[in-house]
């Protein structure tokens, strides 16, 4: 091989050490920025935050079906409150979901959430939600959660959402590491935590 052709096929192999670093770079990046996508648009049946209901209240209704599950190894009861609600279109609703901790220890979890059908993931919307924050449950402990939330009077001109009669709201909750501070607890203090 000669020297001209040695160097050529070592820039070919840089050039392709580069792709690959790129391309193992945008596959990490990937995953937050599709969050962040879902979030914001409401795509893949991802409910949007809002801080207030919108001034229109339509006349037609909506049915909201509530749904509930754990992650396995997640040690809580957890379940809506109620199953189904009718609401208006545009109209602020409050629903509750109950969570228990049959365990003799203190566990945290998280939430997740998911709406579906998908075209109705741009306008279900809500205020506030468990699922923003990070629960801590005692041994035995049992919570009614509340989720505020509307369905956007935008929905009736999509050209999808339109035919939405009824959406899903599910939630999993997920165990996650408990908060420094209780982590640090001897068991018998963990419930005096304040």
């Amino acid at each position: 091989m000669s020297r001209r052709d040695l160097t050529s096929a070592q820039r070919t192999a840089a050039k392709l050490v580069g792709v690959a670093v790129v391309m193992a770079s945008l596959s990490f990046a990937a995953v937050p920025f599709y969050d962040w996508f879902c979030r914001v648009t409401g795509y893949g049946g991802t409910a949007l935050v809002a801080t207030e209901a919108p001034a229109e209240i339509l006349d037609q209704t909506i049915r909201i079906r509530f749904d509930a599950s754990t992650a396995p190894g997640m040690p809580w009861e957890f379940k809506p409150v109620q199953r189904i609600m009718e609401v208006r279109i545009g109209e602020t609703a409050l629903a509750f979901y109950e969570a228990h901790n049959p365990s003799d220890r203190v566990v945290a979890g998280t939430a997740s959430y998911n709406i579906t059908p998908d075209a109705a993931g741009g306008y279900f919307s809500k205020i506030a939600c468990f699922c923003f924050t990070e629960q801590v449950l005692q041994p035995g402990e049992r919570v009614e959660m509340p989720v505020s939330f509307f369905v956007d009077p935008e929905i009736v001109k999509d050209r999808e959402g339109k035919f939405v009669k009824e959406i899903t709201l599910s939630y999993t909750f997920y165990e996650t590491p408990l908060p420094e501070k209780q982590a640090a607890l001897k068991p018998a203090d963990a419930g005096k935590v304040n």
